[in-house]
């Protein structure tokens, strides 16, 4: 009885029964899945901004893959392409529509040119100005119009254009598509509260003095999967895109399904969201006493290797490069993570020597 008694001493309070954790597992459940369906809702209102967002990096890669690069040469050989940003008042040049416009009702079609001047409006603002009217088969544009032109290179850049739309198959499809999006933005949306959720359902198994870890763990856990997914995109997308995209070297016509992009994008924002939970879920173990700084140093060759498996599932592309961008943030956390260990690491204490200390 004695060594009955030393023994439920030192587990941790909160036991609950086979039924009463299935209970409390059914209950976790269903308060994620509200939380979901909540965010869900949100995320769909405002789902098109989202498609438009997360497609952004496939638009610059099909806008780059179609174009067809030209060597500069000139009369003097110092003649090179300039940026919207560099031109200044007064200079003039031909100005093309890249898409359809309506300029005052008349309908101006893709491909039509005009002698445009960089100068500024009766209020000061500088604009580029038609310098001669377009005349068309009802009406006549006249000179001085101010002509379309975005003067910030990132947004001239993201502006979409005819040859860099994905396409849709079937008529549902762009349903489904703005439904997938918006469960995804779900999640990330409702990721505080779901990890809330899941911390709920194993305190029961923590000291008391352990839970109260659970507001570092979600806040440190949710930035790094922001920053995860931040990576994927602004970081890892944009070469492997341009790397798929080029491999034919303009020997094909590319017709990219939404529905593939956007498959492709999530999963790898969601996966390197997912990696970047590394130093978090290290943090807890560590100050609950199960991983140890000792213990990730003796296994690094062994992680090294779990790691170029992850990386080379994960990258979307054959060649090294693309793999090791995968890899090597991945490498940088397993680092980070054992200084994580080493500062918070401590051993496992009952409450009642949490106490006494």
């Amino acid at each position: 009885m004695d060594q009955l008694g030393s023994e439920k001493e030192i587990e941790p309070t909160g036991q609950m029964s086979f039924m009463e954790h299935l209970d409390e597992l059914r209950s976790r459940l269903v308060k994620a899945v509200i939380l979901l369906f909540a965010s869900f809702l949100v995320c769909f209102y405002f789902s098109d901004n989202i498609y438009n967002f997360l497609s952004i990096p496939a638009r610059k890669a099909l806008s780059e893959a179609e174009r067809k690069e030209l060597p500069v040469s000139g009369k003097t050989g110092v003649e090179k392409v300039l940026s919207l940003t560099e031109i200044k008042d007064g200079d003039q040049g031909r100005y093309v529509f890249d898409v359809d416009r309506t300029i005052g009702g008349t309908l101006l079609p893709r491909g039509t040119s005009v002698g445009a001047e960089v100068g500024r409006d009766v209020e000061g603002n500088i604009g580029i100005f038609t310098t001669e009217p377009i005349i068309t088969s009802n009406a006549v544009v006249p000179a001085g119009v101010r002509l379309p032109v975005a003067y910030i290179d990132e947004i001239a850049s993201a502006q979409q254009s005819p040859d860099s739309k994905m396409t849709v198959t079937t008529a549902p499809e762009q349903f489904t598509l703005f439904v997938t999006v918006s469960l995804y933005a779900a999640v990330a949306l409702a990721l505080p509260l779901l990890l809330w959720q899941v911390w709920g359902f194993i305190s029961p198994a923590l000291y008391s003095h352990e839970r109260k870890y659970v507001t570092p763990f979600i806040g440190l856990s949710t930035i790094s999967f922001m920053g995860g997914a931040a990576f994927a995109y602004y970081i890892l997308l944009p070469p492997a895109l341009n790397f798929l995209l080029n491999v034919g070297a303009g020997e094909f016509q590319f017709q990219l399904r939404a529905t593939d992009y956007l498959d492709f994008v999530l999963v790898i924002m969601l996966a390197m969201g997912l990696v970047f939970q590394m130093p978090a879920i290290t943090y807890v173990l560590a100050r609950i006493g199960i991983v140890t700084p000792g213990l990730l140093i003796r296994s690094w060759k062994v992680s090294l290797i779990i790691i170029l498996i992850v990386a080379a599932v994960v990258s979307p592309t054959a060649d090294v490069v693309n793999m090791m961008l995968f890899a090597a943030p991945m490498m940088v956390l397993y680092v980070v993570s054992i200084f994580i260990a080493w500062i918070f690491n401590r051993k496992r204490r009952t409450d009642a020597e949490a106490a006494g200390s």
